[in-house]
């Protein structure tokens, strides 16, 4: 694991109006009608940065960007995530019946039970599987499946199934470790996240090489870390669990081969197998400009194909209503098309 005392480190500070670009514009029936600003890294495989749009160094909570990281942690612990468990143990899953019964096929491996999690109980985010449900549970909330898996982390390793969220816990100590390798960053700061785990921070910048780092994994490199291999293409292969049918990550994967993961509060990553990353932080903490600006950035490295891009973003962009009918759209802005 990495010596935390080791890796450089800079005085924290949050991302700030002034440290960030205009990202994308709301327009409706022709007038800007909101305007999302925020900050934005590309990185190679090496964790150079190929294209910087405000304060990279800028600290950030992951949000749920940070599940591929927890979930290479808890798979390097020893547990096995065969498929599509796995993806779910790095999902913000949709909560239909699949999700579901997926994230549950991983709790009963330890021999917990819905209780057992340390998530709170939610409704689907999918809205037929909301209106189908009774009553909301732990397992339907998006984070059922990393919660799930945290408890099989516990079973293998003898670890306490009852304090898994809390800081000093092994597991909890084992995702810091591998937050700060994968980051390449001191991690001296952790919050609480929305499900109740730990969420430490990073700079923009760090979530960038990180997302490089595990999407990389997933190519033909020999020395690739295996946890992180195994994530990546579970994921490639299984996209349905990490999110849900006709839902941005998932179709972002499925139609372009990147992994993406959206984040709570407009945090968004993406990283090519080739070990090309991007991370975005909309400061307002709006989701919907995410996938658009992040596949942007990676059409004006080369890393995807500019009109395959373009079929993502006009299946799963919001669209801009009147009266059921459309008035506007989100666009990229000039600022982020013009900033070099």
């Amino acid at each position: 694991m990495t010596d935390l005392t080791a890796v450089p480190h800079s005085p924290r500070h949050p991302l700030t109006a002034d440290g960030s670009v205009e990202l994308a514009v709301l327009v409706r029936s022709g007038l800007a009608e909101s305007r999302h600003l925020g900050a934005a890294v590309v990185v190679d495989r090496d964790g150079a940065v190929l294209r910087s749009v405000g304060d990279a160094a800028a600290t950030i909570y992951p949000r749920s960007c940070l599940k591929p990281l927890q979930a290479v942690a808890v798979l390097r612990s020893g547990v096995e995530l065969p498929g599509a468990q796995a993806v779910i143990a790095t999902a913000s899953h949709a909560g239909t019946e699949r999700h579901v019964a997926l994230a549950g096929e991983v709790l009963a491996r330890s021999g917990s039970v819905e209780d057992d999690l340390l998530c709170p109980p939610d409704w689907p985010g999918d809205r037929a599987s909301a209106r189908e449900a009774a009553s909301s549970r732990r397992l339907a909330m998006n984070c059922s499946g990393k919660h799930a898996s945290f408890l099989l982390a516990c079973a293998e390793n003898g670890w306490d199934p009852t304090t898994y969220t809390t800081l000093d816990h092994p597991l909890q100590r084992a995702v810091r470790d591998t937050v700060a390798e994968f980051t390449g960053e001191v991690i001296d700061h952790a919050g609480v996240d929305g499900c109740g785990a730990p969420v430490f921070a990073t700079t923009v910048a760090g979530l960038a090489r990180a997302v490089s780092r595990v999407a990389a994994a997933g190519g033909d490199s020999t020395d690739a870390d295996p946890a992180a291999r195994h994530l990546v293409r579970s994921v490639l292969a299984d996209a349905w669990a990490i999110d849900g049918p006709g839902r941005a990550n998932t179709v972002t994967i499925d139609e372009l081969g990147v992994v993406a993961k959206l984040g709570a509060e407009g945090v968004m990553v993406m990283g090519t197998t080739d070990g090309v990353g991007v991370a975005v932080k909309v400061l307002d903490g709006n989701v919907r400009a995410g996938t658009l600006v992040a596949l942007q950035l990676l059409v004006e490295q080369g890393a995807v194909d500019g009109d395959a891009a373009r079929r993502v973003v006009d299946a799963t962009l919001e669209r801009v209503l009147g009266a059921g009918e459309p008035v506007g759209g989100i666009e990229l802005s000039p600022a982020l098309l013009g900033a070099r």
